[in-house]
């Protein structure tokens, strides 16, 4: 891989471990660290060695304060060629199907969404708060809420949109609602990352990683599409991984019923 400069990427066997490093801007994105990004997930995503993937942020104060205000994003002046900016940020934006292990401390604000609502796994210290600031500056508050409808509960992602820099959500309210699965003390944060992304890499590459597409597609689908679709990977993720597409002679399945030893 290239060298980066807004970020630092460190690999320990299967897993790749990305830190946001713009310590001194609160780790916000400018239009580096969104080319860096959409480079870093499509290298990821042809390295089969890269089986996990730990997503995580340097400095005391936050994971990231979202945009860089002081070094604004450019946009063509045609309004109707505007593309998302935050489209460069995520894995699945960016077709990258490898499990993420996102961890958060400090402040998520904005911007910062765009990385958690992609991550598979997010976990968080205790320190951790989330807020989305855009409303409170006068700014319609849409792509990184929208996001959020796919993590948590409408009411608390409106309360969070429409509230801005009043109300931050506490480590123990995202447990609580299901942003995040898992709060530790800061020390424990990223070892704890380390170890489920090394969970993670262990396990069948081509399972795992097609279970990660079908979950996330199937977002975007109507139930009974989702379910067809889902059919479709189960059937090619056991060819690739065993050729055996319908699983039968993988020593790894599950036992028969009849295996089972009742007490």
């Amino acid at each position: 891989m290239g060298a980066y400069t807004t970020i630092a990427v460190e690999r320990d066997e299967q897993v790749m471990t990305v830190t946001l490093n713009r310590p001194d801007r609160l780790n916000a994105f400018d239009e580096v660290m969104c080319d860096e990004f959409e480079r870093l997930w499509k290298e990821a995503a042809f390295d089969d060695d890269v089986r996990a993937v730990v997503l995580r942020a340097a400095g005391d104060r936050a994971f990231s304060s979202g945009v860089d205000v002081s070094d604004p994003i450019y946009q063509p002046p045609n309004a109707w060629s505007h593309l998302d900016p935050g489209s460069r940020l995520g894995p699945k934006a960016n077709h990258c199907w490898k499990p993420v292990v996102c961890a958060v401390h400090g402040m998520a604000a904005g911007g910062a969404f765009y990385w958690i609502n992609e991550a598979d796994i997010v976990i968080c210290s205790e320190d951790a708060t989330f807020f989305e600031p855009h409303v409170s500056y006068g700014m319609t508050a849409a792509l990184e809420p929208i996001g959020l409808l796919y993590k948590i509960p409408l009411g608390d992602v409106i309360r969070m949109a429409l509230l801005g820099l009043d109300e931050r959500m506490s480590a123990g309210r995202a447990l609580q609602v299901g942003l995040v699965t898992e709060v530790l003390p800061r020390a424990e944060l990223w070892p704890r990352a380390a170890e489920l992304a090394g969970a993670l890499a262990r396990k069948p590459a081509v399972a795992v990683q097609g279970t990660v597409r079908a979950i996330w597609e199937a977002l975007d689908l109507g139930r009974r599409a989702a379910l067809e679709r889902g059919l479709h990977y189960t059937i090619l993720g056991n060819y690739l991984e065993t050729g055996d597409p319908l699983g039968l002679n993988n020593p790894n399945r599950p036992p028969k019923v009849t295996d089972w030893k009742l007490r």
